[in-house]
């Protein structure tokens, strides 16, 4: 049995939520083309469904990696997200990661009251049958909320695909440690967040997956491509992303200019352009190629690279010069 790439230095890409559906298949496609390691698709409430986006991008394309991030447990019962996630590891083995969280609180709100008294206990209980369930073994005893005991799967992977947590705080990174292969990190993450979550995970050598919003300018001095990213940092700053601002050397300063600013946009807008560089992957190619590099060093093994703006597609030929040995 063998597991799905799990080199270090990977780079993959997201598939946009908002991408219109009859450029989705050809985006991931293009993706492959152009040598991007993973694509990863989006599950959020209003938009479309994960699974449904990982089978049609497996079944339209030949060898990258799909991940799926990410599934929120309070809305999936464990027994059929693990079926799911299972056929799509048998029909595509060893080309499938699944990342699972407790989802956005509001939005499980409105799915019928789905967010739990304890996110963690829900994830811990969640993580540990879903990957029991994958490795055909019986669901675990009963729990707080997860009840499956006994439950067993059938049809079992090949390659049993590996389970990453998409969560942010300390708390919850450690737990990520004791109960997944890894983490994946949806939100700007800088080398040295990078660095603290692994050190919270306590688990070297475990998957780390960043999600980085990214911008690459190949003909210019990399400006645009920074002014580029900056609406994608209008959320940075809230009270949930302490954890991302005490590892940066301007955290300070960073949180007293947010604390005066009328809103996230405006944040993100006016913020000096060396926060902006540090907190994405921008510039020219080379710039781009740097902070890959930076992410990979602090032991991110996927730097998954968020593009911007109205043109995905040509927003993908321009990130993809940011790949190790393009121009």
């Amino acid at each position: 049995m063998t597991s799905p790439d799990s080199r270090p230095g990977r780079v993959g890409v997201l598939l946009p939520r908002d991408l219109p559906v009859q450029q989705l298949l050809r985006y991931a496609r293009r993706a492959e083309e152009l040598g991007f390691d993973e694509l990863w698709v989006v599950e959020d409430l209003g938009w479309r469904g994960g699974i449904a986006q990982a089978a049609s991008v497996l079944a339209a394309t030949g060898g990258i990696t799909v991940g799926l991030g990410i599934l929120p447990a309070g809305a999936r019962n464990v027994c059929f997200a693990a079926m799911e996630l299972a056929t799509l590891a048998q029909l595509h083995p060893g080309r499938l990661t699944a990342g699972i969280g407790h989802g956005m609180r509001e939005w499980m709100d409105q799915a019928g009251g789905a967010w739990p008294a304890s996110p963690l206990t829900l994830l811990s209980e969640y993580t540990t049958a879903l990957r029991a369930l994958l490795r055909g073994e019986p669901g675990p005893a009963d729990g707080r909320y997860v009840r499956c005991a006994g439950a067993r799967l059938t049809e079992i992977p090949e390659v049993v695909p590996p389970v990453v947590l998409g969560v942010r705080g300390p708390r919850s990174q450690a737990l990520a440690g004791q109960v997944a292969d890894g983490l994946l990190l949806a939100e700007p993450a800088a080398p040295g967040y990078v660095a603290a979550s692994l050190e919270r995970l306590g688990r070297p050598g475990a998957e780390v997956i960043t999600y980085d919003v990214a911008a690459v300018d190949p003909d210019g001095d990399g400006t645009a491509a920074v002014e580029r990213v900056r609406p994608g940092l209008s959320a940075i700053g809230e009270p949930d992303w302490a954890p991302h601002l005490e590892p940066l050397p301007f955290a300070a300063e960073f949180r007293a200019r947010r604390a005066a600013s009328a809103d996230g946009e405006e944040f993100a807008r006016t913020m000096p352009a060396e926060w902006v560089r540090a907190l994405t992957v921008s510039g020219t190619p080379e710039q781009a190629r740097a902070a890959i590099a930076g992410r990979h060093a602090a032991g991110a093994t996927c730097v998954v690279l968020t593009p911007v703006g109205s043109d995905r597609l040509g927003e993908l030929e321009s990130l993809a010069r940011a790949l190790p040995g393009k121009d």
